[in-house]
């Protein structure tokens, strides 16, 4: 039987995520670090599902995020880093074709993800350490990017928000 997108979704009790895509806590440690003037448990992950259509849109988060490839089709994993440079990780099993089935999103990197192209869904896993807090997570608009690194407009715009959800 294959399994779609719906099928994850359902059985894995995943919901939206702000970012865009569906999301459930798999997993926060019971440790905690003092860190970002607060304390912060130790690394927390998710499971992360984006569908066809979706898009994980630009964000920063103040930790690192290291993702791994669990199934679907591979994705994209779309960084502009502190210093303003723009790269494309590949997510996916197929190594000898340039895709790998982890990757690491440093620090204060502007990131977001998409299904690569004639793909149906994605679905990975996050983990983030120090532990992700929303509290740590920054949304941009396209316009607010545009305004820091217009020589990255075509991916902005696709990766962008025109407006911020509330």
């Amino acid at each position: 039987m294959q399994k779609d997108a719906s099928y994850y979704i359902k059985h894995l009790d995943l919901e939206r995520h702000p970012e865009g895509g569906y999301y459930k806590s798999s997993y926060t440690s019971d440790e905690a670090i003092d860190t970002f003037e607060t304390s912060r448990k130790l690394f927390t992950s998710i499971y992360f599902l984006l569908g066809a259509d979706d898009v994980s849109h630009f964000h920063r988060l103040k930790s690192d995020e290291l993702w791994y490839f669990h199934g679907g089709s591979p994705l994209i994993v779309h960084v502009i880093d502190e210093t303003g440079n723009y790269t494309e990780h590949k997510l996916g099993l197929d190594i000898e074709n340039g895709e790998s089935p982890q990757v690491l999103v440093p620090k204060n990197s502007i990131f977001g993800s998409s299904v690569i192209e004639n793909g149906e869904f994605s679905l990975v896993g996050c983990m983030v350490s120090p532990g992700f807090d929303f509290e740590d997570f920054e949304l941009f608009s396209k316009k607010e990017l545009l305004a820091l690194y217009p020589q990255h407009e075509r991916i902005i715009r696709k990766m962008a928000y025109e407006i911020l959800p509330e």
